[in-house]
């Protein structure tokens, strides 16, 4: 079984659009084990808030088939991948780490370049997955995040009730 952890994010409908992606992400692959959410900029355009998590679960699927059945997720509730990268998103799911894998292949990045570059996605895996290191550069989550939090972009807890 591989550990696998995805970042979920939303700014339109953002309280619905991500209930829809934990009840889909459940049904997919099972028990999840769910990051705090936060409240962030828009990054690389002018929009609404973000609201973004972390969710880390356990499978036996191999990397491909887990990217797709995001993919596959993110069709359902309803995204246009016709969009500029930078733009509004009713969902946007991200597979972040799968075990130490590194490769970077078929539209597979892992791990996510986004883990050292964003605080949205840094701050909530490291709330679930502290120790968990990554398979470049030896650090934990919990180190990188303290060395990014003082330069990070606003980042707000938000309460948000969960399935």
């Amino acid at each position: 079984m591989a550990h696998v952890t995805v970042s979920i994010g939303s700014n339109i409908e953002p309280d619905l659009n991500i209930r829809r992606a934990i009840q889909a992400l459940r049904k997919a692959f099972g028990d999840l084990q769910i990051s705090p959410v936060y409240q962030t900029e828009a990054v690389g355009f002018d929009g609404d808030d973000f609201l973004n998590l972390v969710v880390a679960f356990e499978t036996d699927k191999p990397v491909q088939s887990v990217a797709h059945e995001l993919k596959s997720i993110e069709d359902q509730i309803g995204r246009d991948r016709s969009q500029a990268r930078f733009s509004a998103r009713l969902i946007d799911l991200d597979l972040l780490t799968c075990d130490d894998l590194v490769m970077d292949e078929a539209g597979v990045q892992i791990p996510r370049h986004e883990i050292l570059q964003n605080a949205f996605v840094l701050k909530p895996l490291s709330d679930i997955f502290a120790q968990g290191v990554h398979p470049q550069n030896g650090k934990t989550y919990a180190d990188l995040w303290r060395d990014m939090q003082q330069q990070a972009a606003r980042i707000d807890l938000y309460e948000l009730e969960l399935p």
